[in-house]
Formats: structure tokens, sequence, C-alpha cells
């Protein structure tokens, strides 16, 4: 059998086991969408306080507030038991709340509701319930009656008046009055204490002249009681004279026994107190002796606390507020005059009611997860821990068997739907109690989106942005950003996506422009949102207004040129001295500058120009500065334009000291510009002649300084006046002036031991600088020892920044500390560093690899950790090395790549999650533990294969529009399956704007990658969105809007160039054209006549007329009317064709009309044979034998 300590390991090794697979608890935003929708546990959210004293005049109000879904019911309990509200008139509880209000209009007793309360909110989920709130009536009881008889006291000895208030509740605030409702003065002598009781150190005869009586105060009643006063009788040993007292001599000169100092409180030598932690603390001592003591206060073994403590009441009150455990201890006071002192010690304790370490938190998990509540409170005495849950001891409740107790902490596994619950964490000693409620809620809930629906983000180009995407769901969902719609998740390179769900873009571009979509994917569902980003140019001022110095009554003018990018509206702003500037009617403002006319000493002053768009601004400032008016006297130059000062002259070197000396000068003319400033330069001749060095700035009135120096440099200065139009020339420079040597002041900076071999130590650090060696032979001394070692420090002395301590062992702590000497002495020591010697190979392999869950993305791991005294290093990381062997889709080659990721982790059961992994693959991995310099040994090599998952988008989708009443639709098949394709689904709808139409689905074979889509309307547009399928469900969608009819650029682009049809039809018109040509070409060889006939002589009949040989002339209308494309006169006659040829006729009238062009008519010779008439009525020109053949 196992030992009480076999079983403890037990435990210990369970609750790691448990603890290494426990998912972080989801957090709820707080957005109304979600909270609507969200099953929650009652939460309280207001009570009363635990001690609750109550006003017996007023109603009586409890409070109990709580939050849930469903809304809580409220009941409560009175001194552990039910109570009845319903039975009881005076009580009402209100609508939506647990609030009590008990009423006494109709009578009753306020003391009759004292009590213990408390309340409980119950809903179908839980039972949340409020601190037991203790009820009690404020109580202002009267003074006792009692007849007090005249005190007789001494003059010199002490008195004690007792106060003794009636006890109320809460108790009374006391002070002493006489009679006549006057304060009694106090002082050194004379106080009150703690108790409420008036001490006298020591009596005075006058002390007698008036009564004292006690007041108590009631805070709830606003009431003041008054105890019957007090008279004194002071007995003299001289007769007393009022007259005769004054404050250098309260006796007036009587001889009175001086006395040695006693305590009036407390009583003895010494005495306790115990205070709780974080209340105040109170001691007091009060001392009787004559002449008054003074009080004075130490603390045993420590000093007082000084941010804490305070002095009261003359000295006599030590008060120490929100007390901790490290102001317990012994307290001393002590009270002195001239005839001796006294002593008394406090001991005070601290006590400590209960308070968190670790308050129990709600608990929000999602179906089989993991999680714990810790309750952890400290106290003195130590707490108990006291688990309940729906307000009942948790070893009463029902067992859960996904719930485990272990001490202050309940682990649950793999809870539930149905198993939320609000649990109650008491944790009490005699001092008090704290409870605290925490729900553990159960909720599964599909991903959703928080954030604005396709948000339009504008950014400056290069500058970092975030695009936000609130999302949440029940697991936690996993989210991942795309661009575009398309290709694989965005992160890594300058993309960085946060838990959060925000998209970080380091530095924005124009090709960043685009439509990012945020996926939330779990087991529930998924959820996506949009948002649109916008690169913009910056806002910059290309020409900013420049320093001005203005003669009075002139012109001054400010430029302002912007440059932005055009999309974006800007406004251009102006300020003078950092003020809104007013225009008024004389200053004018256009888009590129600022115009001030006629300029006065008011308009003196720095004007600013800020032109700002809706994301970005610049601003530019300038220096105006108005002259005085140009000298009457034309011999005197003031009208010229302000200019450059000349240098300044005369310098001079004088009260010289080791680190110190004054420069002093005389100014240039400022050539009518005030010089604003002198900038004093410095070059030395031994680290950098020749270069001139700034050393400071001085304000233009000034013309004697004493400049700061470096030891043992030899230097000489030069001066440089600077007004509003810019610097003069440098001056003459000074004579040289060397400085006296000093020990350097400066410690080496970057001072670092690093291993550059396994068995030594680099010591490394930054020289210091040439003005800071302040003398020579600069060397340093460097001191390096083992940490923790005890060891005698070793030490070395070098001129140069290195230093390689050899023989260390490997991997060994060192503490190092340098300093700079030179020849004058050393300088201040550095601050211990720590350094390392050398790494060395880690010895030993990371083993037990073994993987414990995968899905098609993502592999829980997990291993034994190495001894880290093997890492033989720093310990970096546990590396892992793994790489995708094969895909389990048939035929499909994949990339061997070696990837790495590094885990860092000390537990005793590390594990860690492999992420973004190619589903439906085949993967190898091994692990080694690395160090700075070194990867140890392997582990054992581990297969592994992630499950189907959905897959990419298809990797090409093309529409074409082949014809005007079809949509032929191509894709090629995704570049990572994740699975075995089962096929393709296509959703299409139309799209008129903003407006769609109802979706359609299609779904098709793997081997299909094509489809025809006839159109019912040929102008319609569709947005089709394609995704591939396998078993686990749909990919990636390709979405894709389809060409307009006639405007877009997808139509298939035929070239008609190469159609069998267009080359035929192409052949056939030439033939017909060499066909005309022939004939036009016989025609004129064979040298046909046009007849003509002469208009006057012969006009055209309209039927044909015989010849005097019988023949027939024919000559149709056709030939009269006019030819195509020829004019009309103005008269209606037709003109006829200028190609009448007449040099192939005989005797034919040929004459040019106006236009040039010739005249001529067709008829017939008479002279000619019938055979030549009919050949002359044959239509012989190319125009009309194109005409016969048509």
């Amino acid at each position: 059998m196992l030992g009480q300590g076999g079983h403890a390991a037990l435990a210990l090794m369970s609750l790691l086991i448990l603890l290494w697979h426990e998912a972080a608890p989801i957090e709820v935003p707080q957005d109304p969408k979600i909270l609507q929708d969200l099953k929650q546990p009652p939460t309280i959210v207001k009570q009363s306080v635990k001690d609750y004293i109550v006003d017996p005049r007023d109603n009586i109000i409890i409070e109990c507030e709580a939050k849930a879904n469903p809304v809580p019911t409220f009941s409560w309990r009175r001194n552990g038991k039910f109570f009845n509200i319903g039975k009881d008139p005076r009580v009402t509880m209100r609508k939506r709340s647990g609030t009590l209000e008990i009423g006494f209009r109709s009578g009753g007793r306020p003391e009759d509701y004292e009590g213990e309360y408390q309340c409980f909110a119950t809903n179908e989920h839980g039972v949340a319930i409020s601190n037991k709130i203790l009820l009690r009536v404020s109580k202002a009881p009267l003074w006792p009656k009692e007849v007090l008889e005249p005190v007789t006291v001494t003059e010199g000895h002490p008195l004690v008046l007792p106060c003794n208030p009636p006890p109320g509740l809460p108790p009374p605030f006391t002070f002493w009055m006489n009679s006549g409702m006057s304060p009694i003065p106090q002082d050194k002598r004379v106080s009150m204490g703690l108790n409420g009781d008036l001490y006298f150190s020591n009596v005075l005869a006058q002390d007698a002249q008036t009564d004292y009586s006690c007041n108590a105060r009631f805070l709830f009643t606003h009431t003041i009681q008054q105890k019957n006063p007090f008279t004194l009788k002071v007995q003299t040993k001289e007769p007393y004279n009022d007259t005769s007292y004054n404050a250098t001599d309260p006796y007036g000169g009587r001889k009175v026994a001086e006395s040695t100092p006693t305590f009036l409180s407390p009583s003895g030598s010494e005495s306790s107190k115990m205070v709780l932690r974080d209340e105040q603390l109170l001691l007091e001592c009060i001392a009787a002796g004559l002449p008054t003591p003074t009080i004075k206060w130490f603390k045993k073994g420590g000093d007082l606390p000084g941010r804490k403590v305070k002095f009261e009441n003359y000295n006599k009150t030590l008060k120490i507020i929100n007390v901790s455990e490290e102001d317990a201890g012994e307290y001393v006071c002590m009270a002195n005059n001239h005839l001796g002192s006294i002593r008394h010690s406090i001991f005070v304790q601290v006590k400590a009611a209960p308070y968190w370490l670790d308050k129990p938190t709600n608990l929000v998990l999602a179906p089989d997860e993991n999680g714990r509540l810790v309750c952890r409170a400290n106290g003195n005495p130590k707490p108990n821990i006291q688990w309940l849950v729906n307000g009942q001891p948790i070893n009463n409740s029902l067992p859960n068997p996904s719930r485990q107790m272990m001490g202050d902490t309940i682990i649950f596994r793999s809870v539930q739907m149905g198993s939320s619950a609000v649990y109650q964490c008491n944790a009490s000693n005699q001092h008090g109690y704290l409870l605290a409620n925490a729900f553990v809620s159960v909720l599964d809930m599909p991903p959703r989106m928080l954030g604005p629906k396709n948000q339009l983000i504008k950014v400056i180009e290069n500058n970092r942005t975030f695009l936000d995407c609130p999302f949440f769901g029940s697991p936690l969902p996993e989210l991942r950003w795309f661009k575009n719609g398309q290709g694989s998740g965005l992160d890594g390179g300058q993309y960085r996506v946060y838990i959060n769900g925000s998209l970080e873009i380091k530095r924005a571009r124009a090709e960043d422009e685009g439509t990012y979509t945020c996926v939330a994917n779990s087991i529930m569902g998924t959820a996506e949102n949009q948002v649109r980003l916008e690169v913009k140019e910056p806002t910059r001022i290309v020409r900013a207004p420049e320093h001005q110095s203005t003669i009075r009554g002139s012109m001054a003018r400010f430029d302002c040129k912007v440059k932005s990018d055009p999309s974006l509206p800007i406004t251009v702003a102006w300020t003078k001295d950092d003020k809104p500037l007013y225009l008024g009617w004389r200053i004018k403002k256009d888009e590129e500058s600022l115009t001030i006319p006629n300029v006065n000493e008011g308009d003196e002053g720095t004007y600013t120009c800020t032109v700002k768009s809706e994301i970005d601004q610049d601003s530019a400032s300038a220096r105006l500065t108005v002259l005085e008016e140009a000298s009457l006297n034309p011999s005197v130059s003031s009208a010229l334009p302000p200019d450059r000062p000349d240098p300044p002259m005369d310098l001079d070197l004088s009260d010289p000291a080791a680190r110190s000396v004054r420069l002093t000068w005389i100014p240039g003319n400022d050539h009518r510009s005030p010089i604003t400033q002198f900038l004093v330069q410095f070059e030395e001749d031994h680290w950098d002649p020749g270069r001139w060095q700034d050393l400071s700035t001085y304000p233009g009135d000034l013309n004697s300084v004493i400049l700061q120096l470096a030891p043992f440099v030899n230097y000489q200065f030069r001066v440089i006046a600077i007004n509003a139009v810019g610097q003069s020339q440098p001056s003459r420079p000074s004579p040289r002036y060397k400085t006296s040597g000093a020990a350097p002041d400066a410690i080496p900076r970057g001072l670092r031991g690093w291993g550059s071999k396994k068995d030594n130590m680099e010591i490394s650090w930054e020289p210091l600088l040439d003005l800071e060696r302040n003398g020579p032979n600069l060397h340093y001394s460097v001191w390096w020892r083992r940490k923790d070692s005890g060891e005698e420090w070793n030490n070395v002395t070098t001129v140069g920044s290195k230093h390689v301590v050899q023989n260390t062992e490997t991997y060994v702590p060192y503490e190092i500390k340098i300093q700079a000497r030179n020849e004058f002495g050393s300088g201040p020591e550095s601050n211990m560093v720590v350094g390392y010697s050398g790494e060395d190979k880690p010895t030993d392999p990371p083993t037990e690899l073994q993987v414990l869950k995968v899905d098609s993305t993502k592999a829980n791991i997990q291993w034994k950790p190495v001894d880290l005294n093997s890492v033989q290093g720093e310990f970096k990381e546990y590396r892992l090395y793994y790489w995708r062997e094969s895909s389990q889709v048939p035929g499909l080659v994949v990339s061997k790549e070696n990837k790495t990721k590094g885990f860092y982790s000390t537990v005793a059961e590390p594990s860690g999650i492999l992420s973004n992994l190619v589903p439906y693959s085949r993967y190898k991995m091994l692990m080694v533990v690395a160090n700075n310099g070194y990867e140890g040994p392997p582990s054992n090599t581990v297969d592994f294969t992630t499950k189907e998952g959905v897959p990419d988008a298809p990797r090409s989708f093309r529409i074409n529009r082949r014809s005007f009443d079809t949509l032929h639709l191509e894709w090629d098949k995704p570049l990572e399956p994740n699975g075995i394709l089962i096929g393709y689904q296509l959703k299409y709808q139309t799209v008129n704007g903003s407006r769609v139409g109802r979706p359609q689905l299609e779904t098709f074979l793997p081997n299909m990658t094509e489809f025809t889509l006839r159109l019912q309307d040929r102008s319609t547009r569709y947005k089709f969105y394609l995704s591939a399928l396998t078993q686990v469900g749909a990919g990636e969608v390709f979405a894709e809007e389809s060409p307009h009819f006639a405007n877009e650029a997808y139509i298939d682009q035929v070239d008609i160039a190469t159609q069998g049809w267009f080359i035929g039809l192409m052949c056939a018109i030439a033939l017909i054209i060499l066909i005309l040509l022939i004939v036009c070409f016989i025609k004129r060889s064979r040298g046909g006549k046009y007849p003509v006939r002469d208009k006057k002589d012969l006009p055209l009949d309209p039927v044909d007329q015989k010849d005097q040989d019988g023949s027939f002339d024919y000559h149709s209308d056709e030939d009269n009317k006019p030819l195509q494309d020829s004019q009309t006169s103005l008269e209606g006659n037709v003109k006829e064709s200028d190609d009448s040829l007449v040099d192939y006729g005989e005797g034919g009238d040929g004459q040019f009309n106006e236009d040039g062009s010739f005249i001529g008519q067709y008829t017939v010779k008479k002279d000619k044979d019938e055979t030549e008439g009919n050949e002359s009525s044959e239509a012989t020109s190319p125009v009309n034998a194109i005409y016969s053949l048509a």
C-alpha cells in the first residue's frame, strides 16, 4: 500500500496533468447583442454593508441587486431561516430587484427587525448569495442622572475627570465644554484621552474658575447629551491672586512642589494592544508631573514608519494608518521633565481578518473544455476555506464527475451543457469573513461578428494600421484574414493577427488596398465580416512659411503650399503664437499663402500653418519680426532690408579654472535684425584637430559667459551670431586654453560578459569618448569572480575594450565590474553586472515526444523535458522540426520543406500546439533542446496524419461570354484539396446595383471543371460563388461577377480573321473585283465610242426612235438619269456625268461648266452604221458596266 507521501505525489501528478490540458477561460465581451442572448447564472452587483446600522426614524432599506439571464428571482433568510416577506405587511421588495424596504407608517418598532439577513438570487442556471448583513438599529441612550460633588485637588497635583459616556450604537463622539457651552482649552498640560476622560498633568489655581462638562454627540440622531458639570476646588499653600497670573509664571510667584513624571494612562510599566491589518493603530501615553512632562516615542529594534506615523494631542498619541504586519512590535513612550523620566512599553500585535490573495472569478467554458476556480485568502490566524455551490455546502450537493475539489481549488474537466452553477467561497477566521460568488457557465454559441459591417478604413501610405474584427463564440473560434476573397490566411511578413481579431499591417502600401475578409470558424459554424482598406497619400506642406523681418508699414507674406491625396478634403488654418488667428478685414488668406499688409508691432509673432485631412495633418511655423520705419535721414541705411549679422570680434579669455574659463566678445553689427542667439564652438588639437564642434548656445543679450570644459583638452573657441535672417560668419578664433588633467569621471558603458567558446568568457565594453579621457595613459581595470562563490576578485588592467577569461567551466555566471584610470587617478567603479561563460552542446534529448490530439490543421504535442543542467547554456527553447511527408490525396506532389517551431516551457509536463498544418497529410517531426549557440541531440521521430479538411479555393475561375445568350464558366482544381474532392458547388444570383436576386445552386462531379449557363436576359449580370467540396464541407469561396453585355472585357475576343466563313467571303469579293477590272480593261482596249447627242438639236424622247436606214436607236430613260452621287442644277436640269470620254467621239461639242467639269451629252452619230449605233447603246462606261453586272 502507498503511504501518505505516495498519495500526495499521485495527487500532485494528476493535478499537473490536468492543468496542462486546461483551456483559457472565455472572456465574454460586453456587447449588447451578445449579452442579450447569453444565458448566465446570477451575479450579485450591489448589497448593503456587512455591519449595517440604521436610523430608527427612517424606513429600513436592505439592498440586494443582481444581474442574470434569465432575470433572477430573489429570496431572503433572516437569522438562518426563510424570511417570508409576503406575511409581513411592513416589508416590500422592489420590482426586478431583491432590495427590501421596511416601513413603519402603520406602526411597529425598528428594533423588532434587528438580526442577520442574507439575500439569494436564483435562476435556472444557479444561485448567488449576498454577504450576511447584520442589521442593528442606532441607539442614543440618556446619560444616567447623578449628583457630582465638587472635586478637591491640591495645586500642582494631577487630576483625571471621568467622562463614561452612555454606550451608544455607534459609539458617540465625546468632547468637553463648560456650562456656558465654551470648549475647554487643551494643551500640553490639559487634554482629553482616547477614552474621553479629561487629564490634567498638574492643576493650576485658575483651573477652578470654570466648570467641566463632558458632552456626547450621537451621529445618527444628530443629538448631543451633556453630563452634569464638574466643579473644582484647588487648594493652595499660599493665597492666590488671579491678577498675578501670567503665562511665564503660572503660579504667581507662589512656591509649588515640583514632581517627577508618572503615567496617568496607561498604568504600569508595560501594556499590550491588538490591532487589525489595514486599520489604524492609536497608542496613548499621558503623564503627570510638574513641570509638565514632554512625551517622546520609540520603537525597539527599528525606526518608526515615517510615512504612516502621525503624532497627535501634543505628542501624547501615536497614530499609524493602514497597519501592516511589519508594524507589530514593542513601542516605548518616554515622559520626562528636568527632575527625571519614566518609560512605558506597549506590545502591539497585528492580527488580520481574511483578505484575498486570489479571488475566484467567473468562468465561461465551452463544452468539453477544462478550467478551475481558485480561492486563496490569508489572515491571522490563517482563515478556513469553505466552498458552497448555489448557496449550499459543496459536500451536500449532488456529485459531479467533472468536478474535483483540491483544497482551495476546484478543478473542472470536460464540462457539459447543463452543469452551470454559482460557486461561493467563504474564507473566515475569528476576526471576520470574506464571501465571493463565481459562476461557472457552460456556453455553446456560434461565431458572431461584433463590429460594424463593411467598415471603410483610410490610412496614410507607409503608416501602420489595424483592421479590427471583434468576434465571439464558444468554443472560441479560430480567426483568419483573407484579402480580396482569395489566397491563404494573412499572417506573417508585414501582417500580424492578434488574438482579439485585429489585423496589423505594419506598413501600408498602395498594393495593400482592397477588401479584407475576416472569417471566424469553430465547430459551431462560421461568421465573416469585411473591411475595406484605402491607402492615401500623406498630407504635407511642400512650401513652408519662412522667417521674415519686415519694416513697419510694409507687407508680409507667408507661403503654405500643400500636397495631399486628391480624394481627401483638407482644411488650412493659421494660428499666431499658438492661438487662432483672426483675419478681419486686413489680413488675407488664400489657398497657398497668408498676406499681412501694413505690418505693425502687433503683428509680430510666430505664425503656424496647419493643414488637416480626416486622417492626418502637417504644420509649419515661421517668425515675423517687425522692424522700425526707415529713417528720414537719407544718409542712414535703415531703409535697407535686414541681413545676417557681422561676426563677433575681439574674443578674450579670463577667469581660468580647472574645468571652466570666461569667454568675452564684442558683438558685430546686427544689420537691422536683433541678435537672438550666440553659438559658441570649440576645436581641440589632439583628437580631432581642425573640426569645429558646437559647445553651447547663449541668449543674444549676453557677450560674456562661463564655458564648462572637459579636463586635459587644448581648446580654442569661436562665436557665431544668429538673428532672424540667419547666422553670421564665425568670429576669429580665440587664443588656445588648455585645461588641467583629472581622473576619469565617466564609467565605461555597455559592460557585458559572454562566451565565444565553451571554456571562455569575453568581457567587453565601450571605450570612453575622447573628451571623457580627462588625461593621458587611459586604461581599464576589470574585475571578475564566480557569482555566489565567495571567491576573491580576479582583475586585469588593459588599454583595449575587451578581455578574454580562459579555462572557464561551461555556462557559469560571473560577477563583473570595471573602472577607467589615467595618470591622474581612478574613476568611479561601475555597478556589478552578471555575465556567463560560453555554452556547449546540450547533452540530453527531449524524450517521449508524442501527439495527443490531431485535427485538420493543428496537433497537440507533449514531451518529457530535459534536465536544465544538461542544456549547458541558457535554455532558449524546445525546437520542433517537422515536415510534410506526403499527402493522402492520390497523385498530389507536396513540398517536404523542413519547418521549425519553438516552445519555451519549464514546467514538469511541457506541451504545445502545432498549428497551420495542411489537412489530410502525413507529417513527421522530431524535437531538440536549444541554447543560444547549439542544439542538442534529436528526440524520437513521430509520424502523424492530419484529418481531412475543407479544400482551398479553386486555383482560378474564369467567366467567358461566347455568345450573347450564354456564359461559359471554367475553373481549375484547388492547389490544396485538403481531402478527397467529392465535387464542386456553384452558387449564383442576379445583381442589379445593390439589389440581388434569389440565390441558385448547382453541384458538379469532381471531374467537371466547366459549365455553360444560358441567360434569360442578355443584359443581366450575375455574381458567382464557387467552392470545392470534401466530406468535411465546402471550402474557401472564389467569388466572381459576370461581364456586362456591351462594355466588359470578359467577352470572348474571337479572331474572325482565322474563321473559314470569313476567308471564303473575302475570296469571293476579291474575285468579283478582279472580273470587273478585266471587263473595264477590255472595253477601253476596244476603243468603244459613247453616243452623244446635242441637247439643243436632239431632245431625248421617252421612246425609242427609228433611224433613217431602218435601224433603231436604243436610248432609255436610264441613260438620261443622273449618275449616282451627281448633283442637280438650280433649274432642275440634269447634270450629266463628267466622264463622257469626248476624246473618243467624233465632232462632239465639249465644254466646261463653272466648276471646271467637262460637259458632254451622249448621242448617236448620223454617219455611223447600225452596228456602231447598236454598240453605242451599250453601257460601256465603268459605272454602267458595274450596273449591268448588278
